[in-house]
């Protein structure tokens, strides 16, 4: 009954038998307690651990304990007992269901007369299940503090501390018969606020922002009531049955099993952080089911209060969500509260599950990480609360997605539908249209420890030979080598790199599906409608290119003959994104009036895997427009150029992997390049190689960003620099104008008018200096910020002649040719 509830490893077996045993029975009736009493009459306890000893029975309560253990003399062996329930058995599996709930019982928990009528009829439906024991002394040598409060006359805290591990010991021993999938946290609350570090902690906090330290702790006990999600068996099961409905039937999910072979093993060891791309609300229903399937215990998916919602809210907790407020101000208390329940959960190896992104991607690629929950969770490397957790990237990517049409409108101006019970109802009436595959892949799991050393973190030496027990206080303070600035810098620097990094991982299993790729060549020919060989045409190199590359992928083989091909545009076709003329000679394809967001959506799930190949045909026609330079050094620096000018678009490595990566794809273009004896023939022999080689993708890929930076551009051009900018209402005017341009065909798609690509340029023109004011008393300064801002819009105006002349190497253009 140690508390290995962390993942300690249990103790060894006993080979001296005890003098005494004090089982502990956990009984909620009297056939509960009738049961216990028959079986330890039974001489259960002596079957179990093998040897005689007399045995004191005693009911699991604080007072209870206090009283008649706690100052025991002698050393018995304390065993917590109860009796577990469980459900019927149903397709070879014990779980509850919706029926169960019409007769008016939990199975898992039966009222008194469903008690005595189970024991009659269906003895299998109950267990007497005994936790791990322990000595009296192991529990006063893993409980310290606890025990130096018994020597000084008060015996509760000692008594409460044995309650928890009978409960945690008790917890443990019932997964091993009910699954993993089912491993739930009790009696959070009370152990928190228990934990005399934390206690101190509070202090602290008081002291610092002079509070009253009882009005403090108040305000962390609601913060905790607030916070901890109090799961429920019967709620999981049935909350599962209800809502797997809601995608069962609108995708077939495909995951591989190998990954979570590994992921189970690193779990035995280590909490398992999950960190999913956010495409869609049903995310964590998917990934929950497929975890859930695999007999992982639940996630504690950490969200925002806007879904917090009656009644999801209230459901939600009971399965395992932490709703967290959205800002947390300067409330210090709220803070230190989510910080300690973060490290609670990870000391206690409960796995996590958030959405790293902040919210659901709007264009269909990974957006910027948010890294407030990332810093909590090195938090607690740094001070050595766990040993270790591994954060598992997971890509989870649709085939298509029936909430389009919304996220569409939002990134046009139009304001998000808050979250209710109309909002749900019409969510989940959304999702009953098949959609096709819905891909989850688990990308190689990270050692945050290792990852945030690397990184330049300044970690502490891990306790690793210290058992991570609640009561553990002991701590290795850093040497100091740094100033604190410079110490919090390299922790902050470490935390992005590590975020860094996950969306590496993500974007590194995010399979290309039938529709990026349908989408990525409609998109690409401006408004025209192809016939479906022209389609299948444009499409096989690019699938040949896949091949070479070995990139993951989903059921492609759908794109390679006509039939299939045609199948998979129908339903593009029904999901009202390609829209299809059938009143000529054969059908033609296009995107959709007004589809052009949505379409990108599509596309943009696997744009990543395209971004270098597009980055390489600019730079080379860069290299062929300036003769007068080394032509092969003209080439890199536009490279590099590039990488700058899209980094608040897309994760680039370092400079040097980057350069190995496209001299890669150069090599894929031309495999001979090395062997140029002239260097300044490096351009116009690449570009002829690059028009032979079947596709181009600067246009299909790039000019969508290019286009949304140059309206930023130019608005910021075109406005007085020493006016402070407020940022809200320039993003209206850059989709107004956006707008106007598209219509002036300034721009090339409807894909570019996007609040979410405006954002991006904005991010960026403030890297570069383009954005705060100038001083308005000096005309010199203001003068010199008007300058920057037209020449960074003339830069944008030249790249993207450069799209357009990569465009005019595309294929499908010549296919225009030829009509």
């Amino acid at each position: 009954m140690i508390d290995h509830h962390g993942g300690a490893p249990a103790p060894a077996p006993r080979t001296t038998p005890p003098g005494s045993v004090v089982a502990l029975v956990d009984a909620t009736s009297p056939t509960e307690r009738d049961l216990i009493g028959t079986w330890l009459a039974d001489g259960g306890l002596t079957t179990e651990f093998g040897a005689e000893a007399p045995v004191t029975q005693l009911d699991l309560d604080a007072g209870a304990i206090a009283d008649r253990l706690v100052g025991r003399r002698d050393d018995p062996l304390v065993v917590p007992v109860r009796v577990l329930w469980l459900p019927p058995e149903r397709d070879g599996v014990r779980r509850m269901t919706f029926a169960d709930i019409a007769l008016m019982t939990n199975p898992r928990k039966p009222n008194r007369l469903a008690q005595r009528r189970l024991v009659r009829r269906s003895p299998d439906r109950h267990v007497v299940l005994t936790g791990q024991p322990a000595l009296l002394s192991e529990l006063r040598q893993n409980n310290p503090e606890a025990s130096a409060m018994l020597a000084a006359g008060s015996a509760e805290p000692f008594a409460r501390a044995i309650v928890r591990a009978a409960v945690f010991a008790l917890e443990r021993a019932e997964r091993t018969v009910i699954g993993d999938r089912y491993k739930v946290p009790r009696l959070v609350t009370e152990e928190i606020l228990d934990s005399p570090e934390f206690l101190r902690t509070l202090e602290l906090v008081a002291d610092r922002i002079g509070a009253d330290p009882q009005e403090v702790y108040r305000r962390a006990e609601r913060a905790l009531n607030e916070l901890v999600a109090s799961q429920s068996r019967l709620v999981s099961d049935l909350f599962t049955q209800a809502m797997r409905p809601v995608h069962a039937s609108t995708w077939k999910v495909e995951t591989e099993e190998s990954g979570l072979d590994a992921l189970r093993k690193l779990n035995r060891r280590y909490p398992l952080v999950f960190l999913p791309s956010h495409r869609s609300y049903v995310d964590a229903f998917v990934l929950g089911d497929v975890l859930a399937r695999s007999d992982f215990p639940p996630n504690h998916v950490i969200g925002g209060a806007n879904l917090s919602f009656w009644p999801m809210g209230p459901i939600a907790r009971r399965t395992g969500t932490i709703f967290i407020r959205r800002s947390f101000g300067d409330d210090e208390v709220y803070k230190a509260v989510v910080e300690e329940y973060f490290a609670y959960l990870l000391v206690k190896r409960f796995n996590l599950e958030w959405y790293f992104e902040g919210g659901r991607t709007r264009t269909g690629k990974l957006r910027p990480p948010r890294y407030g929950l990332l810093n909590y969770l090195a938090a607690a490397v740094r001070g050595n609360r766990v040993e270790d957790v591994m954060l598992v990237p997971v890509s989870i990517t649709y085939e298509r997605l029936n909430e389009l049409g919304a996220i569409a409108t939002e990134q046009v101006g139009g304001k998000k539908k808050p979250e209710g019970l109309a909002w749900l109802a019409r969510y989940v009436r959304s999702q009953q249209h098949s959609a096709g595959h819905v891909y989850v892949r688990f990308g190689a799991a990270m050692s945050a420890r290792e990852r945030l050393a690397a990184n330049g973190d300044p970690l502490r030496t891990p306790l690793v030979s210290i058992p991570l027990h609640r009561t553990d206080t002991a701590r290795v303070e850093a040497v100091p080598t740094a100033t604190d600035d410079e110490t919090a810098e390299l922790e902050r620097k470490a935390v992005q790199r590590l975020a860094f990094e996950i969306a590496v991982g993500i974007n590194a299993v995010t399979p290309v599906t039938v529709n990026a790729l349908a989408t990525l060549a409609l998109l690409g020919v401006h408004e025209r409608a192809l016939t479906l060989g022209e389609v299948r045409t444009l499409l096989a190199p690019v699938l040949g290119y896949i091949d070479k590359r070995g990139l993951p992928s989903g059921e492609l083989a759908a794109l390679r003959d006509e039939q299939s091909l045609a199948v998979v545009l129908e339903q593009l076709s029904l999901a009202k994104v390609v829209t299809v003329y059938r009143g000529g000679l054969e059908p033609v394809y296009s995107i959709e009036s007004g589809a052009h967001l949505e379409a990108a959506f599509y596309r943009n799930s696997a744009v990543h895997w395209f971004i270098n190949r597009a980055i390489l045909e600019l730079s080379i026609i860069a290299a062929a427009e300036l003769p007068e330079r080394d032509e092969l050094s003209a080439g890199w620096d536009e490279a590099y150029r590039l990488r700058d000018l899209l980094k608040f678009d897309f994760f680039f490595p370092d400079r040097a992997e980057f350069a190995a990566q496209l001299t890669a794809e150069m090599l894929l273009v031309d495999p001979e390049w090395h062997n140029h004896t002239r260097r300044d023939t490096f351009g116009n022999d690449v570009v002829e190689k690059l028009s032979a080689s079947g596709f181009m993708m600067a246009h299909r890929v790039l000019r969508s960003f290019v286009d949304a930076q140059l309206v930023v551009a130019e608005r910021l051009a075109a406005r007085d620099p020493g006016v402070e900018l407020d940022r809200k209402q320039f993003l209206e005017e850059c989709v107004a104008v956006g707008k106007q341009m598209l219509l002036q065909q300034r721009l090339h798609s409807p894909e570019s008018v996007s609040t979410e690509l405006f954002t991006s340029a904005l991010k960026l023109a403030d890297n570069y200096d383009l954005v705060a004011p100038c001083d308005p008393e000096s005309a010199e300064q203001c003068a010199e910020s008007t300058r920057r801002r037209k020449e960074f819009a003339e830069e944008l105006r030249t790249l993207g002649a450069r799209i357009s002349r990569a465009a005019a190497l595309d294929p499908s253009n010549r296919l225009e040719q030829r009509r």
